[in-house]
């Protein structure tokens, strides 16, 4: 269910990354810290770097696809700043989440039984 939520949130982040208020990519931004706070929060839930990875690999999976172009030469992520910054950021911010999900507040204290 976490690659299934990368997925959407590449998807409907391609579609919305250019919405701007002036000329400063806004939602670009907020996809990016949707996406590395929704992969901390999958890897905490799991307690493993595996959930940061899944929702990060969904979430590559989809926005890369939906940037490579279509034989009639469209495309849905332009090569604009709001693009490259959800593309580049978006990256980045899977990769700074799953390199923070190996902190020891992901997979919680243990509790220390009989030795």
């Amino acid at each position: 269910m976490l690659f299934v939520l990368g997925v959407a949130e590449g998807a409907v982040g391609s579609f919305q990354y250019s919405r701007t208020a002036g000329s400063f990519p806004w939602a670009a931004i907020v996809c990016c810290l949707l996406i590395i706070v929704t992969s901390l929060l999958g890897a905490w839930a799991m307690r493993s770097t595996s959930g940061a990875f899944a929702v990060g690999a969904g979430w590559l999976l989809a926005a890369f696809v939906l940037s490579m172009p279509v034989s009639n030469g469209s495309v849905i992520i332009a090569a604009t700043t709001p693009g490259e910054w959800f593309l580049y950021g978006g990256t980045l911010s899977v990769i700074a989440a799953v390199a923070l999900s190996f902190g020891r507040w992901v997979r919680g204290s243990r509790v220390s039984g009989s030795r």
